[in-house]
Order: structure tokens, then sequence, then C-alpha cells
């Protein structure tokens, strides 16, 4: 096919509209052993994951150009895909650490490898900044450092240069793998607060488009609404040389668009590839494009229901419509096949602390007509069904399947369509959708962190106004409990067997998170954060 039919065929016009990609990514950019191409969706909008208003596609950039003082391990899965590996937490800035007997101090010993860009060593004293700087600038940043118990600067000491200690209110499981995610990332300090004024002591002006950092990559180009480049640091001993010198992340809106330049090899990598696509890309290019994937730990795709709105306070009418979910054809239609079925469990009282795990659940409309007669409304209700349009892919033929289903049992059911840039405010802030399309992945991989998050009355991603006393204690009780302790199984269960019979969240699938690659392209792997990690890529000669 000729490249100008190629470009027609993709809906794209040959004229100006053209000409940034042509300029800014070269079709041979793709071909070199050296550099991978990567489409995504969505642009970042800052190279500083501690700055207000800081959008998800950006933390991939703190990832890839900062380190932490640990990072988790990367396992194999039984299909041969790479993912990361929650109980495995390795050393990167930090070559050891120890714990004292009584849980609550931390010290670490600094690699004298860990260098920054401009070649002076990383210092105890910039770990403490750089900590100090994530839990006082406040929002979300410092909402995840509190989920490993750090709070607060004095907990952050620098004993020497090359020592630095972490003091807890008490004992956690949850502060060494806290220490592995994006949030905890080590600034130049040096640099950060020649650049730091009275009105912007932690250098947020500065630091948001001239990042200080001593990771695998450098950013060397970044074009708002385009595409940034990273460039191999060349010094960085923490780890195996990244594969890949230099790596161009162009923001490509159009999923069709996207699926076209990997086919036809103008891209390399294609992240978060839509599931209908990653099903059908491999047969069409015949192998020449691979598919990698895994389910996103701790992740969960939800029906939502309001219990601040009529009748969903009532635990029949939620019930009901639990039964009414088809979630055979939501799994083909919406998934692909692509995600694990968290319907059809056995059993109301959970026989395991495994998480997710399927809840006992299934169509069963019969089922559901008799439970919302005993709720008082056998003649069923109207409602409204609100789904994110920027999660469409999913969405849309899920919300069009239960608008279907519910009706056979008396519920009509008008959608509500709300764009992206509106989603977050309307179900996780002001949480005003009475029924409504809802996703949450915990970055700790914890039952108990899940919970935390998506079950306690009031926290951010508790769209459904939930409150249970007995779960507030149950969450408070265990979150920071080791897993060995004898009392965490029990209150885990007892958990789930809660959110089991109340159902303010009904699971239907646990999504996968896929890239697309051309064949040279190997070592992806699939992470919590939901973001592309390119030290550990190669690219084979094409």
């Amino acid at each position: 096919m000729k490249r100008r039919n190629f470009l027609k065929s993709m809906g794209v016009a040959t004229g100006a509209s053209i000409l940034p990609f042509l300029k800014y990514i070269p079709v041979e950019a793709a071909g070199k052993k050296d550099t991978l191409v990567v489409v995504a969706a969505n642009g970042i909008n800052s190279l500083d994951l501690h700055r207000k208003g800081t959008n998800r596609p950006s933390y991939q950039v703190t990832v890839n150009i900062y380190d932490r003082l640990v990072r988790f391990g990367v396992k194999k899965l039984e299909d041969g895909s790479l993912a990361y590996d929650s109980t495995k937490i390795e050393p990167e800035v930090a070559e050891s650490w120890t714990v004292s007997r009584d849980g609550k101090t931390l010290t670490f010993k600094i690699n004298p490898k860990a260098k920054f860009w401009d070649g002076t060593p990383v210092t105890a004293k910039d770990i403490k900044w750089s900590f100090d700087r994530a839990v006082s600038l406040g929002g979300f940043p410092a909402v995840q450092m509190k989920a490993g118990s750090m709070t607060k600067p004095d907990q952050f000491i620098a004993v020497d240069d090359k020592t630095f200690q972490i003091k807890l209110p008490k004992p956690s499981k949850l502060t060494l793998p806290d220490l592995a995610v994006p949030i905890p990332f080590i600034i130049n300090s040096k640099v950060a607060k020649s650049k730091a004024t009275a009105k912007d002591p932690w250098a947020t002006e500065y630091l948001h488009k001239n990042p200080a950092g001593s990771g695998a990559f450098k950013i060397v180009r970044w074009d708002p609404g385009q595409q940034f480049v990273y460039e191999r640091n060349e010094d960085w001993a923490l780890g195996p040389k990244p594969g890949v010198k230099r790596v161009i992340v162009r923001e490509v809106p159009s999923a069709s668009t996207r699926r076209a330049l990997t086919e036809r090899g103008d891209a390399d990598l294609y992240m978060d590839i839509p599931a209908k696509d990653s099903k059908e890309i491999v047969t069409k290019t015949g192998g020449k494009v691979k598919v990698s994937g895994a389910p996103i730990d701790n992740c969960l795709h939800v029906l939502a229901l309001n219990l601040k709105y009529k009748p969903f306070d009532n635990i029949k009418v939620r019930q009901a419509i639990a039964y009414a979910i088809p979630y055979g054809d939501i799994l083909k239609a919406a998934a692909y096949g692509r995600g694990k079925p968290m319907f059809g469990g056995r059993d109301m009282k959970p026989t395991s602390v495994e998480w997710p795990q399927p809840f006992p659940y299934d169509t069963n409309l019969e089922k559901a007509k008799v439970l919302l007669d005993q709720a008082g409304m056998p003649g069923g209700f109207e409602t409204t069904l609100s789904y994110n349009l920027g999660l469409a892919a999913w969405q849309e033929p899920t919300a069009l399947l239960i608008q279907e289903s519910l009706k056979k049992i008396g519920i009509n059911v008008k959608l509500d369509k709300i764009p992206g840039a509106s989603w977050r405010t309307a179900a996780l802030v002001k949480k005003r959708l009475p029924m409504h399309l809802e996703n949450f992945g915990g970055w700790l991989n914890y039952p108990d962190y899940y919970f935390f998050w998506a079950y306690k009355y009031g926290h951010l991603f508790n769209s459904s106004n939930y409150k249970n006393p007995e779960i507030e204690k149950l969450v408070n009780d265990t979150l920071h409990m080791e897993v060995s302790d004898k009392k965490y199984e029990e209150n885990v269960k007892r958990m789930i067997g809660i959110a089991f019979e109340d159902v303010p969240r009904i699971p239907i699938y646990q999504p996968y998170l896929d890239a697309a690659m051309r064949a040279p392209v190997n070592g992806y792997a699939s992470w919590f954060h939901r973001q592309l990690d390119v030290r550990s890529i190669t690219k084979a000669g094409v």
C-alpha cells in the first residue's frame, strides 16, 4: 500500500494535518534499533509528579527519569508475558536496608553508584528533601505517602551522606512497598533549592519543566500536546543498561490511528491497546505485531450503586441488580475475553483472602425479580446509569447491556454519558451519580488497601457513599497489620464477606493492561501504575 493511501485509510488528511507527525516522528525512526517509537492516547502535562494537577500519563516520566530507594521486581507469567512482582522488593538507590526490632525504624544505605545527571552523588540530604516535599505539598502525593505511614518531615532523617532513616509511628507492612511506587522519587535538592523562591520553596515552577534526577533516562524534548523524547543516561549504574538509546512518545488521540501506525510499522509500541484491537491486531499483521499484557493487580471494573439515592439504600435492590447483570455478555462484548470474571462465586462466605475474587452472583433474572419483590418494588423503578466517555471502549457496551438486562426485571434505565474531563468531579469528588460504572486499582497489592480506598466512607474511590461501621473498624485494624498476624486472614475474610452481601460495588471483571508491539520489541512489562517503564525494553535489529 502506498503511504498516501495508507494515511487515507486511517481517516487522516495528507495535507497540513499530517505534517506534525512527519516532522516529529520520521517514518524511519521506528526502524532504528536504538530508537523506540511509542504511541499513546494522552500526553503529559508536567514533568513533576508532586505538582498539583499532574495527570496520570505524566507518571511514566517520573518512573523513567527519577530513581527511588527501592523498586518492585518483575516476574514471567504462564503465557510468557512480563509483569511487576508485588512480592519482590529490590534495591535501587538503596543498596541495602534494615528494619529495627520494633518495626518502627527503617535504615537505608545509599549505593555510591547513585549519581545525579550533573555527576554529583545522591546523598541522604537529597532523599530527605525529596520526601519532605512529597508530604508537604499536599494532594495525591501526600495521600499516597500517608498510606505508608509517612506524613511528617521529621520522620525522615539524614544520618550521614550515605545513611537515610524513616521513623514510623507504628510498624506497617505498607511502608516498604510504598517506597517503590512513583511518588517517593529522589530529586537533586541542590539544583532544586537553587531555583526555589519564598513563594515557591519546593521549586514546583522550575521542576514542572526542568527535571533534576538521576534516572536511567533524561527528558531532552517536550512539545505539549504532541510528543516528548527520552535519551538514555549513559552514566546510570543502578541496573542493567536500558536497551534503547532514544524513546519518542507521541500523543495520538485516535485509537484507530494508533493501531494503524503500529500495524504499518511507523510505531514500535502501542500502550493500553483496547481489548478489541488486542484480539485482532496479531492476526491481521501475521505475527508482525504481538500483544503482551496481564490482569491489573488489585483492580476491578464495577457497577457502583450510590446509597445516598433511593432505592439503592435497600440491600435487596442492590442484590437484585447484582443478579440481573449480563456478566458473560459483557465479558465478550466489552473485554473481548481479556478480563478475569469476577462473578459466579460459590458461597456468600469467602474461603480465602485472595483478592480480587469472584463474587457469589451470576445472571439469574428470576432471582432478581424475587429480590425486587422482597424490596417492595415488584414493578421495578426508573433510574440513570452514568458512564465515562473517556473509557467508552469498555463502558459503553457494558452500559448498553446492563440497560437491556435491567429492563427485563422492570428497571428502566436512562444512560448518562459524561465527558472524561468531568468524570472525576462528578463520580469521585461530588459523588453525585446514582448508578455508574467505575474502575479502581490499588497500587499496593493488599485487599485491605483496596477496601481502604473503595469501601471506607468519604474516601475518594468510594463513589457509592457506602458506610458500614464494621468495615470502618476492620480496615483501620488491618491496614498496617502484617499478613502473618493471626487476625489478618480473619479480618480480610470478614471484609470480603460483607462486600459480598452488601454489594455497594458489583464487580464485573478484572481488566487486563495490554500493549501491542512490533516483533523486534522485547522486555515490556505490565505495571500497577499502568504506565510504560522503558528501562527494561530492548529492540532487535530490523
